[in-house]
């Protein structure tokens, strides 16, 4: 009898499926919380329609469109980022750039440039130098010819008149002439209007008494000095020994040589 008790015994011990071993209490938290984790990760971003890998960057983290490579410029870099051009360094250099650009109006206002709007010193109408006065005295070992025709030329250049002065050394009357031409007044209207030559005619030098006669052919007893005054173009515009002598006086000559300088 105790041996087919023992058979069913066995025999529920052979079918019967031994159950596994219980996980342990500190393993079994942390896999319920992850589970709890996934579970909500899942409600929060909701199932994927793309597969994976394939997921868009999203607008935190900028793309290589985006950021300027190495080899690319600073000024292309620039353009680019729409920051650049609200840096102070963009928004610092309009200003100079306006200030540069603006420099050159503001200096055209002010003091006049030499190169271009200056006035020239020199003008073509100014009245040329005065002509050389001579000193009192004669010489008698100059080329009074000479003399007068240098005389002509430069009267047709400048359109002085040319004064011919005949006299000698020893004479009073030229000599008190000589003193009223050397004053500062009539030498003044001397230089601006004449060409002055003065001729000896108080020695024996036959080529001056030849020029008198030539510039002065009335003949007779000549009283010197012989004022003559002779245009340009070698006409004879007055000859004292045929008017007479002005008064020999700084007012008397003054008007003279006024009144024949044009």
């Amino acid at each position: 009898m105790s041996s087919r008790m023992l058979r069913p015994v066995r025999a529920a011990r052979r079918t019967t499926t031994p159950s596994r071993p219980a996980a342990p209490l500190g393993i079994r938290l942390p896999l319920a919380a992850a589970a709890v984790v996934a579970v909500g990760l899942t409600a929060a971003c909701g199932p994927s329609s793309q597969p994976v890998g394939s997921a868009k960057p999203t607008a935190a983290r900028p793309t290589a469109e985006s950021l300027p490579s190495a080899s690319e410029p600073a000024g292309a870099a620039a353009e680019a980022s729409p920051s650049a051009s609200a840096s102070p360094s963009a928004s610092a250099s309009a200003p100079a750039s306006a200030a540069a650009s603006a420099a050159p109006s503001r200096a055209g206002t002010g003091a006049t440039p030499a190169r271009t709007s200056a006035k020239p010193t020199a003008r073509s109408s100014a009245a040329p130098a005065p002509a050389a006065v001579p000193g009192p005295g004669y010489d008698s070992s100059a080329d009074a010819q000479k003399q007068i025709d240098a005389a002509l030329r430069a009267a047709k250049a400048d359109g002085r008149m040319v004064l011919l002065d005949f006299g000698a050394n020893w004479c009073g009357n030229c000599k008190a002439a000589d003193k009223v031409f050397a004053q500062s007044q009539t030498a003044a209207i001397l230089g601006a209007s004449y060409h002055m030559v003065k001729v000896d005619i108080g020695g024996n030098n036959p080529a001056n008494s030849a020029l008198l006669g030539k510039y002065s052919p009335s003949g007779g007893t000549y009283k010197m000095p012989v004022l003559v005054v002779v245009s340009p173009t070698g006409t004879v515009r007055t000859d004292t020994h045929v008017t007479g002598n002005p008064p020999l006086t700084p007012e008397g000559l003054n008007a003279f040589l006024r009144q024949w300088a044009s």
